[in-house]
Parts: C-alpha cells; structure tokens; sequence
C-alpha cells in the first residue's frame, strides 16, 4: 500500500496501539453476517489475557474512536458486545432491513503490478530453477515469484536457459516466457576460468578415473569439510563428496553471467567494491524436492569456487511433490497440459454449445486452461504436495476453485463495461461521470461492502506482502506466497459471482437510477483493476470475452 493511503494493516496496528497493550488483540471482520456489526473486533478471550477480567478502561474504549493518522481508516463507534470490543467504520456500515451501510468511495487502485522480466531494475535479483518436462510445478513458482518480485521494481534474470526444444514447447503452452540458449560466447571462457579456480582450491583432489567412475568427472571437492569450515546451516547432512561434471561448471558459469549482467542503483545494496561486476544480486534456486539435494552441491561448489559476497546470498526455494490419483501410466508435462486442454473444450462445449467450436475459440480455451494449470500449481504452498485428479475435470468455469472460475468472472467484468460503453455510444446511457460526482451512499447491497472491504481495501496490503523479497536470515530456505494471490482471487471471484448473479448492474435508462448504476459502476471498475493486477502478478492476462 502507497504511503498515506488507508489500509487494513495500519488500522489494526492504531487499534492494537489504543489498548496500550504489545500483544495482538484485534482482528478484521471478513463473513457477511458479522460485518453486519461490526469491522473490526477485539475478541473476549483476548482481552480477557490482557486486561483483568476482560476489562478495558472506559476511558480507552472512549478514545477509539478519535483514532487518526495518514493510513488509518476512519472510525466511527467503539461498543463492547458479548462477542468482545467491536469498532465499526465511519459510513460505511453493512446494509439491514432499516439501517442501510453505505460504503465511502473506493480508493484509487494500484496500478497493473506484473511486468514480463526485463532489465535489472532497482534492485537486482536471480531466480534460478531447472525447468523439466517431466516436473511441471517447478517453472510455474519459478516465473510466478519472478513476476511477484518485478512487482517490487525489482528485475529479474531466469537462468538457465533451455536447451531441449521439448522443455521449451512445454513452457510456451504455459505461457512462460523462460530464456533458451542462446549460445553465450563467453561461456567457454568462464568454464575455464572455474575449471583453473579448481586447480587452486584447497577443497578439490584429484578423481582417478576407474570403471565406475562416471563419463565427464573433473575431479572431486570435499563439500562437507568445506560447511563445516564456514559454519554454514541448513545444508542436508549428507553432503559429502562432489565428483565435479563439465555440466556443473556450464550451470556456474550462466549464473555467474546473470549476475555479471545486474547492475547496482539501491542505495541500501552492499557496497558495489564487494563484487567483482560492481552488482549485487540475490540468488533463489526454484528446486523440486526430488532434486534439492543436487542443488545444494551446485551452491556449494559455487561458494567454494567463487567466494565473492553474492554467492553468500544464495537462498533455495523447494516445491513440494506432484501426485497423481490413479494414474493408468506414468504422464509428462506436455500429456497434463493436452488432457486438461481437451477437458477444458469439452466443458466449454457443454457451456456454450457450438459457439465453444468456433475458431475463435481456440484461443479463450487456451487462457482458459493456461490459468487453471497456473492455479493447480500455484494455489497450493509450494512446499506442500499437490494431488492431481487427472480423471475428474475440475477445471471447468463452474468449479469454484479453478482458475478458469477466476478467467471466467475478469471476462464478466469485461461483457459489463463493454456493454455499458456501446450504451453511452447509442445514446442510452450518460458517461460514467468522475469519482468526486458520484453518490457511493447509494450502495446499500451487502455485497457492496463486501467487496470493498474485504478486497479493495487490503489488495495492496496483499499484493506487498506476497512480493516481499527474502529477508537475509540463518539457514537456505525461503519461502514464496504465490498461493496468497491465487486464494485471494478465488474468493474475490466468489464474492463478485455472488453480488452479480443477484444485482443488475445496468438499469432500465431513467435518470433518478443513474446514480446507483454509475456508483455500482465505479466500484466494479475498481474491482476489474484489482483482478487485473493480480491476474498480472501471476504472469496472467485478463481474459476480455467469454
């Protein structure tokens, strides 16, 4: 959230701050039956641990409401109830049979977050992953935590770069736009280089080559002294002795011209002399699980072989297992996206009938099924297994849960102002007039509210939180909230497919109902921008017609 704009977090943090207590009390409301009384609540059982008896001064409960700062929402009453101390927003209470609540204007939304990777921007960073046909999920949360971190003005350098076309065709259906080899001249040369760094390390011996000795061995480095040595944590116990392949140095060498290639302009970055390019880049190695091990010997043998300050800042990012429910044979990355592709036709086809075999089609069922693969990988924590019923279609645009579902409601918002600007062309309807003209005290619906206050306000909280860069810390891992998005926009698509199944949008054109219309209007808009800069941060196009 921009500085001074009113958010849910600085709110709560001024609510906990009035209790003069350090401990967490209070808690924003988020079901429609609750926000009927309240926004915000400071439950019995907490206060009942902060306050003898459960008590809170009357002269506290008093001052609440008289809260004010650049960042906090404005308050309006502060009652204790059985449920605890409750505090309700200034005109903005939930609608009732008598007492309508009638939401303030929303606030301006940010702007469209993800960008496709570019150049290094403030502060660079590297994600490296090995993307492999047969283990879809390891990309996704790869491109996916890139596109989380462009949204910080941060840029970012995916490495390596493919070799196989196969990989890449897999990738490219998914609509991730991963490097291919691009044969780097300078390559050979940095090969070398690490080749005579070898020689000199103290770490390395020599590796007679005998019948079991595999094709391609250098020599061998001793990576477990080398941990001990450095009193580095969080490697796996195992590691012990490397036997160093010509292939090792190559993925070395690529991550060394990645991070040659990022450049410093945050001041707050360590200090430019204590890195050979003048760079500082943090480097996020986007494993699957099965292949952590092995990553953790390149990390090792690229801090035993180049101890400049970046190799320092390597963290690793493990994406749990995929299983697949009762599979007939084993399937690869390129068979999963083909059957969730076709399920995707066969339920348009039953949706919309003939229309969905139109050519014009081909590409809405391609985002259709790009988003809910993105959405299987995605929405569950990456350290987690995901489970893949491949025999049930669970991805049309009725399951809930689906990407598509989320694709399915952008395009809705799409159809409404499409439809509504091809009215103000005909001459039935006025222009949507500016924000400072429209009467948001005509919003009386409950889910109106809603979407304001469970949506709107805190997406900026949201999407800040979910692109926070890794904070340094003891031990390897980190971890990445791509699932945060993903559940935030389920939810906002159920809410919104909930207020607009019940509420029609655009009216009959009589002027005494244009205020309400253009009110309803401005808040969906803001609600299609929310959507679309989330969609963006997922490295996702809205999706304009369905």
């Amino acid at each position: 959230a921009g500085e001074g704009r009113p958010g849910v977090a600085a709110t709560l943090r001024a609510l906990n701050g009035a209790l003069g207590r350090t401990v967490t009390l209070w808690v924003k409301e988020s079901g429609a039956r609750n926000l009927r009384h309240r926004d915000f609540l400071a439950p019995r059982a907490a206060l009942s641990a902060a306050f003898p008896g459960g008590q809170v001064p009357p002269e506290a409960v008093s001052a609440v409401p008289s809260l004010r700062g650049p960042a906090v929402l404005p308050l309006q009453v502060c009652r204790q109830t059985p449920a605890g101390l409750a505090v309700q927003l200034r005109g903005a209470a939930l609608p009732g049979p008598a007492r309508p609540r009638c939401p303030a204007a929303p606030p301006p939304p940010p702007r469209p977050a993800g960008r496709p990777p570019g150049p290094a921007a403030a502060r660079p960073g590297v994600s490296a992953s090995v993307p492999s046909c047969s283990r879809p999920r390891t990309p996704a949360p790869a491109a996916a935590s890139a596109c989380l971190v462009l949204s910080r003005s941060v840029g970012v350098r995916l490495v390596p770069a493919l070799t196989e076309e196969r990989n890449w065709e897999v990738l490219r259906q998914l609509r991730i736009d991963w490097p291919s080899s691009s044969g780097d001249s300078s390559l050979p040369d940095a090969v070398s280089a690490l080749k005579a760094a070898l020689g000199q390390c103290p770490c390395a011996a020599a590796c007679e080559q005998g019948p079991g000795t595999a094709e391609g061995v250098i020599c061998k480095v001793h990576l477990k002294s080398f941990v001990e040595q450095e009193g580095l944590v969080g490697y796996d116990p195992n590691l012990d002795v490397l036997l160093v392949t010509e292939g090792m140095l190559q993925s070395l060498a690529e991550l060394q011209e990645a991070v040659l290639q990022c450049p410093v302009s945050d001041s707050m970055a360590l200090p430019a002399s204590c890195f050979p390019s003048g760079g500082c880049c943090s480097i996020v190695h986007v494993v699957n699980c099965e292949e952590e091990f092995q990553q953790q010997q390149l990390d090792l043998l690229w801090r035993i072989l180049d101890p400049g300050a970046h190799t320092g800042l390597q963290k690793h990012l493990v994406c749990g297992p995929v299983k697949v429910t009762n599979p007939s044979s084993p399937i690869g990355a390129d068979q999963y996206f083909q059957l969730r592709k076709h399920q995707m036709y066969e339920a348009s086809v039953m949706k919309y009938g003939e229309l969905a075999q139109d050519e014009a089609w081909t590409e809405v069922i391609d985002t259709l099924t790009v988003a809910a693969i993105r959405f299987e990988m995605l929405s569950t924590a990456h350290r987690s297994q995901i489970t893949l019923d491949l025999e049930n279609n669970s991805i049309s645009t009725k399951g809930t849960k689906s990407g598509a579902f989320v694709m399915y409601n952008c395009a809705r918002l799409a159809t409404l102002f499409d439809t509504f600007q091809r009215a103000v062309e005909r001459g039935t309807y006025p222009p949507l007039p500016p924000v400072s003209e429209l009467n948001f005290s005509c919003l009386r619906e409950e889910g109106e509210w809603l979407l304001l206050f469970n949506y709107l306000l805190p997406f900026p909280e949201i999407l800040q939180q979910a692109a926070q860069l890794p904070t340094p810390s003891k031990g390897i891992r980190i971890t990445a909230s791509t699932e945060t998005v993903c559940k935030f926009l389920i939810q906002l698509s159920m809410d919104f497919s909930s207020y607009y199944n019940r509420v029609h949008v655009l009216g009959e054109p009589f002027p005494h109902l244009f205020d309400q219309m253009f009110a309803r209007l401005q808040l969906l808009g803001t609600v299609r921008d929310v959507f679309h800069s989330a969609l963006a941060t997922l490295h996702l196009p809205p999706l304009s017609q369905i």
